[in-house]
């Protein structure tokens, strides 16, 4: 049996890059996964990842600054596959880059709003489903939530939010059997690096991209996360840049 058979995974931001790539490897391990992006259009690459998957599975129209979409998308979930048993709160922004002064603030609230306040959303909707099957969630962390980057104000205030929302939710439910995890993928080549790199800002614009990691590493540590074999990590942000977790999820 594959090792998620039977579970329901709810991964938003998953028509590209991370998401994408989680959203495929949990079905590849045997999860009903739904995922979630701001449209449809933006979703082809997700429906063929999953069809090929041979699972059951959703795609829904959300964009997790619309609580309102938000409520609906998990509905819809539990309605379809009758609960909930893991999320990944995945869907993040780097805009704006600049220096603070140079920002646009209803941009950098947006941010805030997508790295944030999106998680927020999607954790307090499906709280009760998760709880009932002592479900797992995963936020998709990064060192900015540890560090100032230049330029990134906005991402590093929304990360470092996103880490200490991550520790409140384990220290307020991981005893009644929500399993918890933070985690970060470390930098890789998606979309986000695109403008990263165009912005020419700080050090992390300079990398080559041949010099990435590739979506699919963090994607099977995603997996990895959702199984009993990482309930010792619970309450904890991790990095993929961790020589024991990596050996631990089979990345050498």
């Amino acid at each position: 049996m594959a090792e998620l058979e039977g579970k329901v995974a709810i991964v938003t931001g998953a028509s590209r890059g991370i998401g994408l790539a989680a959203a495929a490897a949990l079905a590849g391990a045997g999860a009903s996964v739904a995922g979630l992006a701001r449209g449809a259009a933006e979703a082809d690459a997700l429906r063929r990842c999953l069809a090929a998957a041979g699972r059951p599975h959703r795609l829904i129209a959300c964009d997790v600054s619309d609580r309102a979409a938000v409520e609906a998308a998990v509905r819809d979930v539990t309605d379809t596959f009758g609960g909930i048993d893991i999320l990944v709160n995945n869907a993040g922004v780097i805009d704006p880059i600049g220096r603070l002064g140079d920002t646009d603030p209803e941009a950098w609230a947006r941010n805030v709003d997508v790295n944030l306040t999106g998680p927020y959303r999607m954790v307090r909707a499906a709280l009760p489903a998760l709880l009932e099957r002592r479900g797992t969630v995963i936020a998709i962390s990064s060192g900015a939530a540890h560090r100032a980057i230049e330029g990134w104000s906005a991402y590093c205030s929304a990360k470092a939010g996103l880490a200490m929302l991550t520790q409140a939710l384990a220290l307020e439910y991981g005893g009644e059997g929500l399993r918890v995890f933070g985690f970060q993928p470390g930098v890789v080549d998606t979309q986000m690096q695109v403008a990263i790199r165009a912005s020419g800002i700080n050090e992390v614009s300079r990398l080559r991209r041949e010099d990435l990691a590739k979506p699919d590493d963090p994607a099977r540590a995603i997996v990895y996360l959702c199984t009993a074999a990482a309930d010792d990590l619970r309450g904890q942000e991790l990095t993929i840049r961790d020589p024991a977790l990596r050996t631990r999820v089979g990345l050498g």
